[in-house]
């Protein structure tokens, strides 16, 4: 499940990590989260009521009073909340929740809370060592609260250690794991092989021939297996993507050889494969040992066909359910049915490089599942989401 229909309180405390919070309000709302955000006093002068207000689509709260008189009911608030997140929360405010200080609307809020509660902590490095600090989370933690740590790094007093605000992609994992904590576990005990990104064929030491591929499909595919109890492996081409999910053994490959050799090490004991990566078709014959000098006008590099990994997995398939992906220009559908049929495929992913939003780079994608029988077509939606399609149409056709 994605935080479709969610409700968000986001509680923002005077800290100047507060501003990282626009980010975070924007990826809420990207997630199709209802957010609604209130500043203590002392926020204000770190963030923009009119910034928040405009990427939340609400209102944002500050004060107890209007000016035309009227009140903003902090019971209300509470109890509108799924869940509130307060962020950053500092020493300051940190102390006011455990020890019931309540002086403002945002504590207000908190107090009257019936929904889980979580707190993201920032503030320099003596303060968040302080034995009080330490005391005030535990207390946090022993009300039922989750508190999301801070982080080790560069902090505003130019001091680096361990207070800097979890980043805002950690504390939105966070937020959705909590959602998702009832998540289906049908793929306990299965081991799913999963590829991604590209791959990178060397011309001589500094130059390589490649593609657009940034992994982002892989690793959405990768989680969301994970969170569905399936170990995974996971045999990703040069990308920055990363993943820290204990579930998921990640192998880092360079060439279209290297991933070749890496798949075949596991393909014999998984239950599913899906091969998302856009693995090279050809590289050089032959690789320059220094750096090729720019001497003439033109430069002729004869290629040579890469091993076909998919193929090679149709070929040896025994009981594997099979996935790969067709991104296409032309004849989309026609050419993905020839690859399904070709391949030995049990589905095929089509994306095609004429729906805007979809394919490389894009934090989004539009897709057809395609098998022998179907041709299910899907609205653009986020990676994170289509990876939640991809992986529940696997589960319908292995699961029956």
């Amino acid at each position: 499940m994605s935080l479709q229909g969610k409700r968000i309180l986001l509680i923002i405390t005077g800290g100047i990590a507060a501003y990282k919070m626009n980010h975070l309000v924007r990826d809420f709302i990207k997630k199709d989260a209802e957010v609604k955000v209130v500043l203590t006093p002392s926020a204000e002068n770190f963030v923009s009521k009119l910034t928040l207000s405009t990427l939340s689509k609400n209102e944002v709260l500050t004060d107890f009073y209007r000016e035309n008189g009227s009140w903003n009911n902090h019971v209300e608030l509470a109890l509108w909340a799924d869940l509130i997140l307060i962020a950053p929360c500092t020493a300051n405010t940190l102390a006011k929740i455990v020890h019931g200080q309540c002086d403002n609307l945002a504590i207000a809020a908190y107090m009257s809370a019936k929904c889980p509660v979580f707190i993201a902590p920032a503030m320099d490095l003596d303060m968040y060592a302080h034995p009080s600090t330490k005391q005030n989370l535990e207390l946090a933690e022993d009300f039922g609260h989750t508190i999301i740590p801070a982080e080790y790094g560069e902090l505003a007093s130019g001091l680096t250690g361990q207070g800097r605000l979890a980043e805002p992609e950690t504390i939105l994992k966070t937020v959705e794991d909590h959602f998702n904590k009832n998540y289906s576990q049908n793929l306990k005990g299965k081991t799913v092989l999963i590829t991604a990104g590209p791959t990178y064929e060397a011309i001589d030491p500094v130059r390589y021939i490649g593609n657009h591929s940034s992994g982002k499909m892989g690793f959405s595919l990768a989680e969301e297996a994970a969170k569905r109890g399936a170990k995974v492996i996971l045999v990703s081409g040069p990308s920055s993507q990363k993943t820290s999910n204990p579930e998921i053994a990640l192998h880092r490959v360079t060439s279209a050889k290297e991933m070749f050799d890496e798949v075949f090490k596991h393909y014999e004991n998984v239950d599913i494969a899906i091969a998302s990566a856009a693995v090279a078709d050809y590289a050089p014959k032959e690789v320059a040992s220094e750096k090729i000098k720019k001497n003439d006008d033109t430069l002729v590099i004869e290629l040579v066909k890469n091993p076909d990994i998919l193929k090679t997995m149709g070929e040896r398939k025994h009981r594997q359910f099979l996935v790969g992906f067709a991104l296409e220009t032309q004849n989309e559908e026609e050419n993905a049915k020839g690859k399904l049929e070709k391949k030995n495929l049990d589905m095929i992913v089509l994306n095609s490089l004429r729906d805007e939003g979809a394919g490389f780079k894009n934090d989004t994608n539009k897709i057809h599942i395609i098998t022998m029988h179907e041709n299910r077509e899907f609205a653009l939606k986020s990676k994170d989401d289509v990876a939640k399609d991809i992986m529940n149409f696997i589960e319908e056709k292995t699961l029956k």
